[in-house]
């Protein structure tokens, strides 16, 4: 069976990438797998960027091949934001409820709707070839949260063709539709 590493500690993000592999004669590894996994600094212009120097950095430490990622909310009436910022949206240290706050702040100025998207991008690396995949999910962005599911801006996202956020989906129908979900089942494919 090959083995993949996927530059995670987290684990709603293992899961879903087990279930997209989970046919596939692979065993999906984790940074949690291992003692002492490498610090990845997101320093890249891109989500594609961010995804590449994390499964570079898994693979350069373990020589296993690595898979990384990176996603984030553009609200397209900002130029994009948060976007590659969108863990650390409200500063350094901020949390899903701050980050959340300072989007819902900048929106309330613009006219609505508050058309947006979250972008994923997967990247794929093992020593010699780098493969990339891009997935997103398109809606709206609301000014009051709702919903207990999912984490991030999932309580403010409204995919289109639903009347509900990310927050308020079962986590299996918002797997079928993520940006997530449609990067790794493109990355899956060029595999």
């Amino acid at each position: 069976m090959k083995q993949i590493i996927l530059a995670t500690t987290n684990k709603g993000k293992l899961n879903d990438v087990k279930e997209i592999f989970n046919d596939l004669d692979i065993e999906i590894l984790w940074f949690l797998d291992f003692e002492n996994h490498p610090e990845v600094e997101e320093n890249g212009n891109t989500f594609s960027d961010n995804a590449i120097i994390k499964a570079r950095a898994a693979f350069e430490k373990y020589k296993i091949p690595s898979i990384g990622d990176d996603s984030g909310l553009e609200a397209f009436q900002l130029n994009g934001e948060p976007g590659i910022y969108s863990a650390r949206y409200a500063g350094e240290n901020a949390d899903d409820e701050k980050n959340n706050l300072l989007l819902i702040k900048k929106l309330s100025k613009l006219p609505e709707p508050h058309p947006g998207r979250f972008v994923c991008a997967a990247a794929y690396y093992d020593g010699k070839e780098i493969k990339t995949a891009i997935g997103e999910i398109r809606g709206n962005i609301i000014k009051t949260p709702r919903g207990k599911n999912g984490f991030g801006y999932d309580p403010l996202f409204i995919p289109d063709g639903y009347n509900i956020t990310t927050a308020e989906m079962p986590h299996e129908e918002k797997n079928k539709i993520s940006h997530r979900y449609n990067a790794f089942k493109q990355l899956r494919i060029l595999l």
